[in-house]
């Protein structure tokens, strides 16, 4: 065979097996990329985003656009090839797996915890939105879960209402654990509450529930937590539940919205709220998009893939991003041409900045990028 020949059958069979290599051989890698927005304002699968009842609405045009992140699932593996596109692509980023999936989530446990998220997500945006705009909103301490085989079991249930512990009256959740931590494993606490059932019932009613039941339940021992060593929870007592908040509301609001998850939706959907609520635009007409967490108390938090939402808002026509203040630094480094950062660390911030968007006076905008 001359020289020349069986030099490129050599090198045909060596870019073969690199070719086999690159699609076979998996690494350790997730794919983010731009998901879909959404206008709080619209309507989505043919029905509007946020459906108001019992309380006077206005129309409101314009968009305020939630903004997603698509992820490669928990179980699929990137191969080689996948993975260097996606470094050299623009419109995407590659992480370690590790990175969407700690500890070893499944895709099912991350949806789950993501659908969560969602939930309480959509309960501050309402109480956020209604606080601002000066509408009473009542909280209750609740319980949001049992663990099972904990000595709670059987005995409280999520959604039941805590009104004392050991008749010592609870406004926060926190004070549920510290009353109980007083004591010392193997002693009794004792719940005062409104069982959920009868919670509820008494809220379609329009009443306030009638009658307390008491539950003592014996304490144990908490396991040791991540970095208490060997004789950590030694002496701290748990009942086995997680306290958590529940409102009620003056009117309905009903958030719908199917396949998203994770919590950095809440800033846009109290906005969406605010101008359904309020007569003219927030907006004026003008496509804003946004992201960031909010608490009940209306202050905005950090998200993930903010260089993604930042592609995918520009993509879908947006003009100004109002961006969480702690991402600003990582959002300013790489932002869209024709895409303005709006720094907003409470929603009053981002209602000041739709003002003064809305009547052009963007000049004064808190800018990411000026710090």
């Amino acid at each position: 065979m001359p020289r020349r020949t069986a030099t490129m059958l050599a090198s045909t069979l060596v870019l073969i097996a690199l070719l086999c290599a690159g699609v076979l051989i998996k690494v350790p890698y997730s794919e983010m990329s731009p998901g879909p927005t959404v206008n709080t304002l619209g309507e989505a699968r043919g029905e509007p985003v946020l459906q108001i009842s019992g309380r006077k609405t206005y129309p409101a045009s314009g968009h305020l656009n939630m903004t997603t992140v698509r992820v490669t699932g928990a179980d699929y593996r990137m191969n080689i090839f996948e993975a260097v596109y996606g470094w050299l692509a623009h419109d995407s980023v590659v992480v370690p797996h590790d990175t969407l999936y700690p500890d070893g989530k499944t895709e099912e446990e991350s949806t789950q915890e993501n659908a969560e998220e969602f939930s309480q997500s959509q309960e501050s945006a309402k109480v956020a939105a209604l606080k601002e705009l000066d509408i009473p909103v009542s909280t209750q301490v609740v319980v949001s879960t049992v663990v099972k085989g904990s000595p709670s079991e059987g005995k409280l249930h999520a959604g039941d209402v805590i009104k004392a512990v050991d008749g010592t009256a609870v406004k926060q959740p926190d004070d549920v654990a510290k009353l109980v931590t007083e004591h010392r494993p193997g002693e009794n606490v004792t719940f005062t509450i409104v069982p959920a059932a009868d919670a509820a019932a008494a809220e379609k009613a329009g009443r306030a529930p009638e009658g307390d039941e008491k539950i003592t339940i014996k304490t144990v021992k908490a396991p040791p937590a991540e970095g208490d060593g060997e004789e950590g929870g030694k002496d701290r007592a748990i009942v086995g539940i997680r306290a958590g908040t529940d409102h009620t509301f003056p009117f309905e609001i009903d958030i719908k919205l199917a396949d998203v998850g994770g919590p950095s939706a809440g800033l846009m959907f109290s906005l969406g709220i605010i101008d359904k609520l309020t007569p003219g635009d927030l907006t004026g007409g003008t496509f804003v998009a946004g992201t960031g967490t909010i608490d009940d108390a209306g202050t905005v938090g950090p998200i993930g893939g903010i260089t993604m939402k930042l592609v995918g808002a520009r993509n879908a026509g947006a003009r100004y991003f109002l961006t969480p203040d702690d991402n600003c630094t990582s959002a300013a480094a790489d932002t869209p041409d024709g895409l303005t950062l709006v720094r907003v660390k409470t929603i009053e911030d981002a209602t000041k900045s739709l003002e003064q968007i809305k009547a052009g006076k963007t000049a004064g905008l808190p800018s990411c990028s000026t710090g």
